[in-house]
C-alpha cells in the first residue's frame, strides 16, 4: 500500500517543495524515515504515532516506510509530521488518498492530535503557486499569514480528526472562511485600517534638542537609503537619533512587505497573532558580541542573518570599533551588492540583504579625544587610539556616504521651550522623506531601482542632470581630496538625494557641497 503527499520545507528563506512517500509493507511493526532528515524531522515518528492513536484512527501495525524526496536535500523542521500522518491513514486506507490530490500539507502534530503553526509558511506556500499547486491544508494559527498569497486554497484545521470526511464535500468544509483572507483587502487598506507598528524604543525627532545638521543628514540618509556614520563624544545624542531612524521612514512597498515577512517567517520571527504583513521598516541592532555568522547568516543549512532580518530597513551597529574586524569586514559584500551569499557543499544560498547601515563611535575609549574640557580630558594614548579606530578598514568606510561627527550641543542657556519650538518632529521629517522618494520613483520607474543609493555605471550618469557649476565643483573635489572613485560616485547619488529632498530637478552646486561636507569626518 502507497500513498503520496505533497509538503515543503525553507532552504534559507525560499521555500522548497518536498514530496512525501508512505510505503506500508508486511513485517515487523515499525516506522522508519528516509530522506536525509534532520532530528527533528526523524522524531516525527513519536508523535505521529501518539496523533493517529489520541484522533481515533488506528495506526497501523505493519512495515511503514517514509520517504522525503528529493531524497538528497537535508531536511529539517517538524512541517512534515501533518503529511507524514495523512500518508499513512490514506496508505491504510483510513482516509480517501483523492481528497488531498494536488494539495500542500504543512503542520506540526502534538500528541493529543492537534495541529501547531510551523514556521517559514509565506515562503512555502509562495513555492508551491510557483510549482502549480493551487491548495493547501495548514494550521488555524497560520492561516492569516498565508492569506496575503493570492489565487491559493486555503484549508485551515485544529485537529487530525478534521481531516476525517463529515460530508460528501471532503475537504471543503474546512475551507479557510474566503470573507477572512486577504486577497479581497488591498495592502493600502490594511495599512489605513492598521497603522504600522513601531518597536518601543523609537521615539520622536521633536525630543532632540539641536543637532540639526544631524537631523539633516538622517532625513537624506532615509530619502536616499545611504549609509551614515556618526562619530562624536559621549552624550552628544548619536544613539538616539538613530534610534528614532525608523519613525521617519515611509511603510513598505506590497511587495516589499511580502518580502520582509517571508524572511521574518522563515527565521521564526513571526508571531502567529500578526494577522497582516509587517508593514514598518525593520530595526536591527545586534550587541557587538555578534558573530560574523550572526551577522550575515550561517550554519550547516544557513539561517539568515542581522543583516537579512534588516532587509528594506535599518542595521544599526553600536560602538562600531567594539565589533571585531572579522566580523565588520564581512559587511562589504551584502553593502555593494544587496544580497549575501553563502555556499554550502550541498549548495548556494542567496539571502536578500537591501538595507539602510547606521553606525555610531566614539573618538576613543574614554570618549574625550579631541573633545576636553576643563573636568573632562582624555586618558587615551596615540597607540591606544590608532589600535581602538583600527577596526574602521578604509574599504568599509568608503562605503559610507554619510559620515559626520556630532559635537555637543551650544546654547544650551537658552530656554528649553525655545529650542523645542524650532526643532522638526518626526511627522515633518517624514514627509520630507516620502516626498523625495515619490520624486526618485518617478525617475526610476523604468530603470527598477530602488533609491538614488542604488545607483550605478551608465544609470547614474543618465539620471543626474547637473548644472554646470556643479559638476565642475564636483571635479575639483576629486582632484584635491583624498577621495577614491567609489567616493566619487558615493557623493554623486548623496548629491541626487539633497536634490531630491530640496525638491530640485537639476543638481545645483549647493547640492554637492552638501554631499561634500558629508564626508568631512577624519579617522
Amino acid at each position: 500500500m502507497f500513498s503520496l503527499m505533497q509538503s515543503a520545507t525553507v532552504y534559507g528563506v525560499e521555500g522548497k517543495e518536498i514530496a512525501v512517500e508512505v510505503d506500508i509493507a508486511s513485517g515487523l511493526p515499525q516506522i522508519a524515515v528516509v530522506g536525509l532528515p534532520d532530528p527533528a524531522v526523524r522524531e516525527s515518528v513519536e508523535r505521529v504515532r501518539a496523533a493517529i492513536k489520541n484522533s481515533g484512527f488506528t495506526f497501523p501495525m505493519e512495515r511503514i516506510t517514509v520517504n522525503l524526496a528529493p531524497a538528497d536535500l537535508r531536511k529539517e523542521g517538524t512541517a512534515f509530521d501533518l503529511a507524514i500522518a495523512a500518508g499513512i491513514l490514506a496508505a491504510s486506507g483510513q482516509l480517501n488518498a483523492a481528497l488531498f490530490h494536488n494539495t500542500m500539507m504543512l503542520g506540526e502534530l502534538s500528541l493529543n492530535g492537534s495541529i501547531r503553526p510551523v514556521t517559514g509558511v509565506l515562503a512555502m506556500i509562495e513555492q508551491a503557486k510557483k510549482s502549480g499547486i493551487r491548495r493547501v491544508l495548514l494550521p488555524l494559527a497560520n492561516a492569516p499569514e498565508a492569506a496575503w498569497i493570492a489565487g491559493m486554497e486555503l484549508f485551515a484545521i485544529k485537529h487530525l480528526m478534521d481531516l476525517r470526511p463529515q460530508d460528501s464535500e471532503g475537504l471543503e468544509a474546512i475551507r479557510y472562511p474566503p470573507s477572512q483572507q486577504n486577497g479581497d483587502k488591498s495592502y493600502s487598506g490594511m495599512l489605513a485600517e492598521n497603522k504600522p507598528k513601531l518597536a518601543p524604543h523609537c521615539g520622536d525627532y521633536s525630543d532632540v534638542i539641536g543637532q540639526q545638521l544631524a537631523k539633516r543628514a538622517l532625513v537624506i540618509a532615509a530619502a536616499g537609503r545611504h549609509n551614515v556614520l556618526f562619530s562624536g563624544p559621549p552624550g552628544t545624542g548619536k544613539t538616539m537619533m538613530i534610534r528614532r531612524l525608523p519613525t521617519i521612514l515611509p511603510p513598505l512597498t506590497e511587495q516589499e512587505a511580502i518580502e520582509v515577512t517571508k524572511i521574518y517567517s522563515a527565521a521564526g520571527k513571526l508571531s502567529t497573532d500578526n494577522q497582516g504583513l509587517i508593514a514598518a521598516a525593520p530595526f536591527r541592532a545586534p550587541h557587538h558580541t555578534i558573530s560574523a555568522g550572526g551577522l550575515v547568516g550561517g550554519g550547516s543549512v544557513p539561517k539568515p542573518g542581522e543583516v537579512t532580518l534588516a532587509h528594506h530597513g535599518v542595521l544599526y551597529l553600536d560602538e562600531l570599533p567594539e565589533f571585531s574586524r572579522q566580523t565588520l569586514e564581512v559587511l562589504r559584500q551584502p553593502l555593494e551588492d544587496g544580497i549575501v551569499t553563502i555556499a554550502r557543499t550541498s549548495a548556494v544560498f542567496h539571502f536578500p540583504a537591501r538595507f539602510i547601515l547606521a553606525m555610531s563611535f566614539n573618538p576613543c575609549p574614554c570618549g574625550f579625544s579631541g573633545h576636553e574640557t576643563l573636568d573632562k580630558r582624555c586618558t587615551c594614548t596615540d597607540a591606544i587610539i590608532t589600535r581602538y579606530k583600527s577596526k574602521l578598514s578604509g574599504p568599509l568606510l568608503d562605503r559610507i556616504d554619510i559620515q559626520l561627527e556630532v559635537p555637543q550641543p551650544i546654547d544650551l542657556g537658552s530656554s528649553i521651550t525655545d529650542i523645542s519650538r524650532n526643532n522638526l518632529s518626526s511627522e515633518a521629517m517624514r514627509r520630507l522623506v516620502e516626498a523625495a522618494r515619490e520624486r526618485q520613483k518617478a525617475r526610476f520607474a523604468k530603470l527598477k531601482i530602488e533609491g538614488d543609493a542604488s545607483l550605478s555605471g551608465s544609470s547614474l550618469h543618465r539620471v543626474m542632470l547637473i548644472r554646470q557649476d556643479a559638476a565642475e565643483l564636483l571635479g575639483q573635489a576629486l582632484q584635491t581630496l583624498p577621495i577614491s572613485m567609489r567616493a566619487h560616485d558615493r557623493i554623486m547619488r548623496l548629491s541626487r538625494t539633497v536634490a531630491d529632498v530640496e525638491g530640485s530637478h537639476y543638481i545645483e552646486a549647493e547640492h554637492v557641497a552638501e554631499a561634500i561636507q558629508y564626508r568631512k569626518l577624519h579617522l
